[in-house]
């Protein structure tokens, strides 16, 4: 063997000797994990317990939520926690002391009840359970007077969320709620009891609001005393979040609405700033945060009244004859109409073997944009997307934001519902008729829309094309994306609006001490009468707020919402709360004086699906397109 062959034999047995070495020193490193970890970890667990380790969570207040002036809407009321740790909650014997104690301080807390509570919050043995919440200083006084109680149990102080303006801000603002398990694994660097937002503000802005827990982290006896402090992290309250909601004008709004399942929504046209966002009915959001009783969560599952349902972003309804000026947006930036087109109504129009009836069965006779507007004259929209096909329609509506939802910064926020022949093949298996071209028109049949998308259409009408998109927080930055329609189109809108307002089947809303310009709308209703429509804006001349209300079953949008929208208009720019029983008969009485209203208006014409007519064949997309259904 040459001495080359040597050495390199050499070189490869030290080599071998060497990965023996760290093998045999990783296997013993990973055999004593498993013995101390896993096989030993209960005793050592104990073993670290009884070493008399405690950590307490400190939670932080959370940051409260004001109106644009200030008034608080979310804030935090100082309680106490009971609490206790899993070694001791987990001992039958003991449990049973920690219910007695807690049954002479006057907490109802069974021994079943806290081993639930164990089960729901346990993640380490030297972690603090909550077993009793919201407890006031008095109760947390009595309890500590009971010897055995420093021994297995001890006091936390808590913020807890308190809701001063109630119900008539709850879809707004949101309420907070105690952890989830399903959302304790989205979210890990909670833990069990912890509260969280569960809607509204409160859930939207979780982040900035919940703040920064602290941890205390110290050492007791074996009685449960303090014998030193380990360490101590400061919590960091949340931050504080200024709406644009004005709160006198959800309180207004709330009480305009009075029974009515509806909601109101005003807007800002300048900014998008949400100045108002009522649903109603409301609900309280103080029991949902504090305790519920089983009564109270009843009443807010009724499958009628839907309570927790916020209708102004999340509720989708046909949006009506307030569709109209997409419609006339369509028909005159495709130049399929011009201020001067005359459409002829003789109160209704022929498509086939079908009649799609106006709502003035007499007829309009001989109507232009502007007037077609102003009597909301069904058959000249008939005629108008007829000629247009529907996927200009649809191109138009989607330039104002129709089925897309608006990024307000509140959750559950529905996109409402865009339909053409794709959606329709897609989702009914059916085909697109010419029917459902003329019946979107008018806005019904498939097409479906929140209230706070109307707000934005009309608050783009109103600023000639800024299409906002709708904030709650002051902080939040002005967005807008600007409508792809000409100066001139707006103004023929504006001026169609206007004479809604003024002479049209609007003119109930300028009532009000404001002179208003917007659209009415009745939309059939397959579950009872028909909802109640009105969008507008104020002042005409130099616009600042739009303002869009629903009724469910209000039956009249220039009867019932009209008024509903100028008294909110004049609210908003006067500061003044009209009487309104006293102004609601006016209004009514001027309605019935004369004779045409629109409430009967979709009753005569089909808002239903299409159904396929014998006459009546599929329209072809591309046919739809050069407006030559026919």
């Amino acid at each position: 063997m040459s001495s080359i062959q040597y050495d390199k034999l050499s070189l490869e047995k030290r080599f071998w000797v060497l990965r023996g070495a760290v093998l045999s020193t990783f296997l013993g490193l990973l055999c004593s994990l498993i013995f101390f970890q896993i096989i030993k970890s209960n005793e050592y667990v104990k073993l670290a317990s009884r070493n008399r380790l405690r950590i307490l969570r400190i939670l932080p207040p959370r940051g409260t939520i004001t109106d644009a002036a200030g008034a608080p809407l979310a804030v935090n009321v100082r309680t106490f926690n009971i609490s206790g740790y899993p070694l001791d909650l987990m001992d039958e014997k003991k449990v049973k002391i920690v219910a007695s104690i807690l049954k002479h301080g006057g907490i109802p807390v069974t021994e079943a009840e806290i081993k639930d509570k164990v089960q729901k919050q346990y993640s380490a043995p030297y972690r603090a359970i909550t077993i009793a919440s919201n407890l006031t200083f008095a109760q947390a006084t009595q309890l500590i007077m009971d010897k055995n109680f420093s021994e297995l149990l001890f006091l936390t102080p808590v913020w807890k969320r308190s809701y001063p303006a109630g119900k008539d801000v709850a879809h707004v603002v949101g309420y907070v709620a105690e952890i989830t398990k399903e959302e304790l694994e989205r979210h890990p660097e909670y833990k069990g009891g912890d509260h969280i937002g569960k809607n509204g503000i409160e859930a939207w802005y979780e982040e900035e609001i919940h703040g920064m827990p602290g941890e205390r982290v110290i050492e007791v006896d074996a009685r449960g005393k303090q014998i030193r402090e380990i360490s101590y992290t400061t919590s960091i309250k949340g931050k504080n979040i200024k709406l644009t909601i004005d709160l006198g004008a959800q309180r207004y709004a709330s009480k305009l609405l009075q029974d009515f399942r509806g909601a109101i929504v005003a807007l800002d046209v300048t900014d998008g700033s949400v100045k108002c966002l009522v649903s109603s009915p409301s609900y309280d959001p103080n029991p949902l945060t504090w305790g519920i009783t089983a009564q109270e969560w009843g009443a807010l599952l009724d499958k009628r009244s839907r309570p927790m349902m916020n209708r102004a972003i999340s509720g989708a309804y046909p949006p009506a004859s307030t569709f109209k000026v997409v419609t006339a947006s369509a028909g005159l930036s495709n130049k399929k109409i011009t201020t001067s087109s005359v459409v002829h109504c003789p109160g209704y129009f022929e498509l086939g073997n079908r009649k799609f009836r106006c709502w003035n069965h007499a007829g309009h006779g001989n109507e232009t944009v502007i007037r077609a507007l102003r009597d909301s004259c069904d058959v000249f929209f008939y005629q108008t997307s007829w000629n247009l096909g529907i996927d200009r329609l649809i191109e138009t509506a989607s330039k104002f934001g129709v089925g897309k939802k608006t990024g307000i910064d509140l959750t559950s926020e529905s996109s409402g519902t865009l339909a053409g022949p794709k959606w329709k093949k897609k989702k009914i298996k059916e085909s697109w008729y010419g029917g459902d071209t003329v019946n979107y028109s008018i806005g019904q049949g498939y097409l479906l829309m929140t209230p706070l998308q109307v707000a934005r259409v009309y608050a783009a009408v109103a600023s000639k094309g800024k299409l906002f998109r709708p904030k709650i927080n002051s902080e939040f930055p002005v967005e807008y994306e600007k409508v792809d329609l000409s100066d001139d189109i707006f103004r023929i809108l504006q001026q169609g609006l206007q004479e809604v307002g003024s002479i049209g089947t609007g003119r109930a809303a300028s009532e009000y001490g404001v002179r208003v310009a917007g659209k009415t709308g009745t939309a059939q209703n397959s579950q009872g009468a028909d909802h109640a429509w009105f969008a507008g804006y104020a002042p005409v001349d130099n616009p600042r707020y739009a303002v869009v209300a629903i009724a469910e079953a209000g039956k009249g949008g220039g009867k019932v919402t009209g008024p509903m929208v100028g008294k909110m208009l004049n609210y908003l720019i006067n500061h003044k709360e009209e009487e309104i029983s006293d102004k609601d008969a006016e209004a009514e009485e001027h309605v019935q004086s004369n004779g045409a209203e629109e409430n009967q208006q979709q009753k005569k014409t089909s808002s239903e699906p299409v159904k396929i007519q014998n006459s009546e064949r599929p329209v072809k997309q591309d046919a739809a397109a050069n407006g030559d259904e026919n």
